[in-house]
């Protein structure tokens, strides 16, 4: 685990030396979500993950990046930082919609 850790260093710093950090972070333990629903007259909210599943997400990456297969590219070094699964989404744009 340590040694993801210093891998995940080294690679965000060299997403920010090369100018396509955003921002990155990791997230605390499903186990201390809260789900929200506001869809109602008054919001439910309920202790636990919006998913129940044996896979979570740790932390994640914003990145810039020129394209696809720029970011694809990042996210493979990030999987192997990481030691882990790297899932790729583009932000959904105004044209997306």
């Amino acid at each position: 685990m340590l040694r993801a850790f210093a891998d995940t260093g080294a690679f965000n710093e060299r997403l920010r030396t090369d100018g396509h950090l955003v921002f990155a972070d990791g997230l605390e333990a499903p186990t201390t979500a809260t789900t929200v629903d506001g869809r109602g007259g008054k919001p439910v909210f309920t202790d636990g993950p919006y998913l129940e599943t044996k896979e979570h997400l740790d932390g994640f990456w914003v990145i810039e990046a020129a394209d696809l297969d720029v970011a694809l590219a990042l996210a493979a070094e990030g999987s192997r930082a990481c030691h882990g699964t790297v899932e790729v989404r583009p932000f959904r744009s105004g044209g997306s919609v």
